[in-house]
């Protein structure tokens, strides 16, 4: 009987058949990444729980509610990480990388752990690829970084997509207009969700994320920060502007745009797509300028992003890379047949042995359905026959190191 078993909520299995479309996503991410001189990285799956708490910020949603945080055998609070970004900067601190030629670009394709309401798209365990440009506050970063995922969400096929672009300012600015905005939400407290009242003064920005009617209303009516920009930070977001219009990239202005993270300043920007209905985000970041100090630095100017896997993959062409080449099938189940796969292999061949016991003409079909490239007939005795699916030809050859040979022959001619 099967097992009552299952995954736990939230969570899914990658099964065979849906690894080809999410390693051509991961070829996609890598080519582009990698042309702009981004390289890999990969953090720990569980960090401090200190590193969350101070780096995305404790009013968020993330740090509140959606971490999965425990105490390990030594008493430390320990977290899974629900996002990419608080790590790459921790470990850039811890590993000095502040001593290379800046910016340091970096990428990941990491798993990531948030529990939240799990639905087509959002799982509590789910795949994202990230870039993080961490050394420089040119506004050509943010454009890079804007276009480097403009073009992976492109070359996938992702449908529907739309840039929303906006800028949140330094913090200086935003803290002049964080004062007017919170004047305004609590003139109109009673029209708002209780959880949007209890974060008033938390971050009152969260306001414009709500999606409680009398707050909805609410916000449309309220001051928006974009109009409050400082001219240095204004002169930055125009550059970031320029860019993009010179590419060829189209956005839409945003000036209510707010992401679930505190550490975001100046530029901000989010893909959606409308193939995803009505939680249509499929990446987004922006700057994060203070994130460092935040985490004990100095100051760093960086910039970044991060999409998900999942949400890319469900709104996205699915590509499938071709079946996997089969360049020897080697029927046998003796020794002799053991030794000529193992010695194939070292040659660079894809060899593929029989391993379920089939009669030879069980092997024959097996080697049809793997569109094997030769066929190996391996006798007990060591004797072998090879045969070419392609042009037909068989020929019989004294042993395993004479076969590897007319094969690499013939891939040669």
């Amino acid at each position: 009987m099967p097992s009552k078993l299952q995954a736990p909520r939230g969570t899914y299995d990658v099964l065979p058949e849906q690894a080809a479309p999410r390693r051509a996503l991961e070829q996609v991410a890598r080519r582009v990444l990698e042309g702009a001189g981004y390289e890999r990285v990969e953090t720990p799956v569980f960090e401090a729980t200190e590193l969350f708490a101070r780096g995305v910020g404790a009013s968020t949603d993330i740090v509140q509610k959606e971490m999965y945080t425990f105490k390990d055998a030594g008493d430390r609070s320990l977290t899974l990480r629900p996002e990419g970004t608080a790590p790459i900067c921790r470990a850039y601190m811890q590993h000095g990388m502040q001593v290379r030629s800046q910016p340091v670009k970096l990428w990941y394709l990491s798993q990531f752990f948030r529990y939240e309401r799990a639905q087509a798209g959002r799982f509590r365990q789910f795949w994202q690829v990230g870039a993080e440009a961490i050394g420089s506050d040119d506004p050509a970063v943010d454009a890079e970084c804007i276009a480097l995922l403009w073009t992976i969400l492109t070359e996938l096929g992702v449908g529907g997509i739309e840039l929303r672009l906006g800028s949140l300012g330094t913090p200086e600015t935003r803290a002049s207009y964080r004062e007017e905005l919170t004047a305004y939400l609590r003139a109109h407290e009673e029209q708002l969700s209780p959880e949007v009242v209890a974060r008033i003064d938390l971050n009152p920005l969260r306001a414009f994320d709500a999606d409680h009617p009398g707050t909805k209303q609410v916000m449309a009516g309220a001051p928006v920060l974009m109009d409050a920009l400082a001219p240095e930070d204004l002169e930055h977001f125009e550059e970031v502007r320029g860019r993009l219009d010179a590419a060829g990239i189209g956005y839409r202005l945003d000036p209510t745009l707010v992401r679930g993270l505190d550490y975001y300043s100046r530029t901000l920007f989010e893909f959606t797509s409308d193939v995803l209905g009505a939680q249509s985000a499929v990446g987004g970041g922006g700057r994060y300028d203070g994130l460092m100090e935040q985490l004990g630095g100095t100051h760093t100017p960086a910039c970044g992003w991060a999409a998900g896997v999942e949400r890319m993959l469900l709104s996205a062409e699915h590509r499938p890379e071709p079946h996997a080449v089969c360049d020897l099938y080697v029927a046998g189940t003796g020794v002799p047949a053991f030794a000529l796969a193992v010695e194939a292999r070292r040659a660079g061949l894809n060899v593929q042995l029989e391993l379920a016991g089939r009669s030879r003409k069980g092997q024959r079909k097996q080697a049809s359905r793997l569109r094997a490239a030769h066929v190996a007939l391996v006798e007990d005795d060591g004797s072998i026959t090879v045969e070419d699916v392609v042009n037909g030809e068989t020929e019989a050859v004294p042993g395993a190191t004479a076969a590897v040979a007319h094969i690499l022959k013939g891939r040669h001619l």
